[in-house]
This record gives C-alpha cells, structure tokens and sequence, in this order.
C-alpha cells in the first residue's frame, strides 16, 4: 500500500503571462510595398479591360506591343501577342481591349486590318503609311458578348451610316467590282458590298447598300441598271455621249430610278430583290401590255438580222424582232428563211393625232380581234401593206424590219385564219445595192493601172524634162528681153519728156478754160444763167398775156373789127 504524500509539499505552479515580441523596424517597408502592390493589382483588376482573340489569314502588319486596335480613329486596345493557330493555317491575335470598350465586344462585331489599299473606286489607309497598320473595328449590333472572332479579310464596304441593303439578280457581273458605286440621279447613293454566283449557276447576286437618305427613293418599282463605260447615241440630233461619272467609266457602277409614268409608292423594305437591267433605255423602258405576233418568210439572206432588231411602221418604231429562223418544205425541199416579229399596237396608236382617232383606234386595239384583223386585211390588200428587209448600218452591216405601204406590190395570198399571222414580203433593195457595187468594182478591176501608171510617169518625165528646158534655155533669154525692153522705155521717155511736159500745159490751160466756162455759164450765181431766168419769166408772161388775148377773142370774135370798147 503506498504511502500517503502531503499535498502541501508539491511545488506549486505559477501562471507567468508571455513576453510581447517587438516588430522590427526593417519589416515596415516591405509591408508598405506589399500593400501598394496589392492595391495597384486590385485597381489594374477592376479598371482593365477584356481580352479577345482574333483569327486571321495571315499576320502581315500585326506586331505584338505596336499594332493598335483603333474605332473612329480613337486607340481602344492594343495587340499583346501574335501566334499560329493549332494548324498552322491561321494566325491568332490577342488584343487587349479598354474598359470602356467592353460594350463593343459583341458576337456581330467585325475586326479587319487596316492598310494602305489603292483601287479604281478610291484610295484608302493613306494615313498607316506613317503611323503603320492597325485593327479596325465595326461595332455589331447584338447585345450578347464575345471574346473570340474572326478577322475579315478585306475592309467591310457597308459604312458604319444608316442606310438599306438591297438584293440584285444579274445575268453577268460585267466589270462591276467589291466598292463600285451607286448613282441617283448622278448623285453617288451607295455602293456594291459583295456578289456570288447564284445557287443555279445561271445568275450573278449582287448585294448592294444605299445610304440614307437616298435608301427612302428605292420603291417595289424602281429600276437598277449597270451604268458602266460610255452609252453613246448616233441620231438626226448629232452624237450623245451618257456616262455617270469618271469612277462609273473606268470601274463600273449602277444606277436605280424610278420611272416617271409609274405611281409614286412606300419606300421598299431593306433586303428586297431587284433584277438589274442592261442600260437605262432597256430599264426604263414602258412595258407593252398588248403585242401581236407575226411570221415573215423571206426569198433573201438575213444577214445582220438579230433578234432585238427594231421593226419600223412607215419609220417607227413598233415592234421587234424575237426570231430568226430557217423554215423547210418537207415536199419540196425547200429552205428560206422565216422571222417572228411582235408588233405592239400601243407605240403606234400612242403616236396618232387628233385624239379621237387616237381614242377608237385604242378601243379597237383593246376589243374585238375580229375588227383588228378586218383592219390589218385592209391594210394589206388594199394599202399594199408589205414587209422589206433594210439596212440599218452599212457598217456594221445590221438589218432591221421595215413595214411600209407598196401600192405597185402584187396582190398576196394571205391566209387569214393562222396563228401566228403571215405578213406578204417584198424584196429588199440591198441585192441590187450589192450588184451595183460588184460591177463598180469589178470595172474598176478591169482598168489598165499598171498601163496608166507607165503613161503617167512617161508624161511627168516629159514635163520635167520640158522645165528644165524652160529653166536653162528660155528664161534667160526672156531675161534679156526684158533687159533690152526696159533700155528702150528709158530711152523714149528721155526724148518724149519734153513733149509730155508741153502736153501737160495744154491740159492745164483747158482745165482752166472749163472752170472759167462753168464759172460763166453753168454756175448757179453765173451772169448768163441769171440772164437767162430772166429771159424765161419774159417769156412766160408774153405766154400769158397771149392765153388771155386768145380767150377775149374766142368771147368777142368781133372785136376784131370794132374794137374793144370801154365797156368790154
């Protein structure tokens, strides 16, 4: 059993509080430095702005550190780092963006790289010759952000302005490019943003922009045209040159109005679909609502014959050429020609004076076909109405159809009731043109040239030899002659000067005889013509007096022998 221990024995413990351990001094600025740093990071943290990544084709121009992303020209991010894709076919761009750009980075924001760039439609990127590329920027429109996109290649063509995108159905592309331009009225309204060969292969789609306020002129009728190069007119009028502008001539553009007898309408919506037409001519051009179709069969070459040739009724215009063709007798044998011309009735009865034959001639045209054929038979069968081929350029050797009345033509055979009607033809004149012109040049063949040419140089050494004969032998002998002649004037003028001067006093003193004559006789203040007007008031009195003796006496026959007495 143990012992019992005296408790009071133990040693006591006694509770002693720690030392406090003091700070050194030396800690106190890396704290501080710790701290700053801290705040700096937090600050960098909240006022830096996202990160995004590029994808481009190629890095040409983009350097880390140096290239700036800039939109409106204003610096908002930097290029941090450059480098290839996975698959090294692309390169990635990492850009830092600002704070204050955050709201641009959207999923339908576009990123480019901006360059120096020299096209037929203008120039642009002059001022990165000195301040080197950069990045630019499109803002989208959504509001849903992104980090990572895609670079474009070229420089998006639609500005950042408010305007409407339109949609064009071309059968070429002709030499229309990315940035032609787009005229109202002369006035640049918008410019081809891009095109692709339609899904059917048969089409070119252009997408175009036209800018505000000229997008409010683009109605459902408006008409689009290539207005590329030069449209030149030869007519009666002289030459007329058409082109919008020098950029239109030397890089294509188009060109969209309305016309002017279609009603005004609402502004069309963004992303209509628009066919392009060739010219303006053909786009402007009013739609015919009623033709006529008719077969011509002619016995000559129709040559220079297209389809699109203008068909004329007594010189206008009223219809075209849609065929051209070969028809063939399957008994026969025979082959000749065969044309389908379409006849518009509104461009000729359009054309008719007074207005009331204009009014019935249309009400004609609009109603019963029986009266319209009972119309074209007159025509024919008694207006000799006929069809001939004629030259339209001797040039370029086109023909076109020309309808005119022949009354020496043959009656024709028509019959009536085929659809498409056939129009009775006459010969053209270009045969007999031709012919003419092959006797022309085949007398002209027939000529002797070389025979003449031999005669004419045989004449022209006789003449050069006749000259020179002149040159040496007889002008110097008429040199002498005259030589000799003029000695002989000399001399006679030196014996005969002496009777010139005495004949030069006679003339004198008859000179002064004359002027004495007039002086005395013919002058107005001369003695004898005052003489003489005296003389003639004498006489006219004695007439008078005489006049009235003769009157007395025819009174008073018997005064002869009595007397006049006081009384009479």
């Amino acid at each position: 059993m143990p012992e019992p221990v005296d408790r009071d024995d133990l040693p006591q413990a006694t509770v002693s509080r720690p030392r406090r351990t003091k700070i050194s001094v030396v800690w106190i600025i890396p704290i501080l430095a710790a701290v700053i740093g801290l705040g700096i990071a937090i600050q960098r943290i909240m006022t830096e702005g996202p990160t995004i990544t590029i994808v481009f084709r190629s890095a040409e121009g983009i350097e880390a550190g140096k290239t700036l992303v800039k939109y409106k020209d204003v610096n908002i991010g930097h290029v941090s780092s450059v480098v290839l894709t996975d698959g090294y076919g692309k390169v990635e761009v990492t850009a830092k963006m600002a704070k204050t750009a955050a709201g641009l980075m959207v999923e339908d924001a576009r990123f480019w790289v901006v360059s120096p760039r020299v096209t037929l439609s203008g120039i642009s990127g002059l001022g990165t010759l000195l301040s080197g590329n950069y990045i630019g920027l499109q803002p989208g429109k959504s509001t849903k952000s992104q980090r990572h996109f895609t670079g474009l290649d070229e420089a998006p063509v639609i500005p950042d302005q408010p305007g409407k995108t339109f949609h064009l159905k071309a059968t070429d592309l002709g030499s229309l490019g990315i940035g032609a331009p787009i005229y109202y009225r002369r006035l640049q309204a918008g410019q081809v943003v891009k095109y692709d060969l339609a899904p059917d292969g048969k089409n070119i789609d252009i997408t175009v922009f036209v800018n505000s306020p000229y997008d409010k002129y683009v109605t459902a009728e408006t008409r689009f045209w290539n207005a590329s190069g030069i449209d030149v007119t030869l007519g009666a009028g002289g030459v007329d040159v058409r082109t919008e502008s020098l950029v239109a001539l030397l890089a294509g553009g188009l060109a969209f109005d309305t016309p002017p007898y279609l009603p005004v309408s609402a502004p069309a919506d963004a992303n209509a679909s628009f066919s392009l037409h060739r010219d303006r001519a053909e786009a402007m051009k009013q739609p015919d609502t009623i033709s006529r179709r008719y077969v011509l069969y002619f016995n000559e070459s129709v040559k220079g014959l297209s389809v699109g040739a203008p068909v004329l009724l007594f010189g206008l215009p009223a219809g075209e050429v849609v065929d051209v063709g070969l028809s063939v007798d399957m008994v026969t044998g025979a082959a000749r020609p065969r044309v389908i011309v379409t006849f518009f009735p509104e461009r000729v009865v359009e054309r008719v004076t007074p207005a009331g034959q204009q009014a019935a001639l249309t009400a004609m045209v609009k109603g019963d076909a029986h009266a319209r054929l009972a119309f074209v038979k007159r025509a024919v069968e008694e207006g000799g109405l006929r069809a001939q081929l004629r030259s339209g350029n001797l040039i370029t050797g086109q023909l076109f159809v020309a309808v005119d009345r022949f009354p020496d033509a043959p009656r024709a055979k028509v019959d009536w009731s085929k659809d498409p009607l056939e129009l009775p033809v006459v010969a053209s004149t270009l045969p007999d043109l031709e012919a003419k012109l092959t006797s022309i040049l085949a007398k002209l063949d027939s000529m002797p040239f070389d025979a003449i040419g031999k005669e004419l140089e045989s004449t022209v050494t006789s003449a050069s030899k006749l000259m020179a004969y002149m040159d040496t032998t007889l002008v110097p002998e008429l040199k002498s002659t005259v030589d000799s002649a003029n000695q002989l004037l000399g001399t006679v003028d030196g014996q005969l000067g002496g009777t010139f001067d005495e004949a030069r006093r006679v003339l004198a003193s008859a000179d002064r005889v004359l002027k004495n004559t007039d002086a005395t006789l013919v002058g107005t203040e001369a003695p004898a013509q005052q003489e003489l007007r005296d003389a003639l008031q004498e006489i006219v009195r004695a007439a008078r007096a005489v006049r009235v003796l003769a009157d007395y006496l025819e009174r008073h026959p018997e005064s002869l022998i009595r007397g006049k007495n006081g009384a009479q």
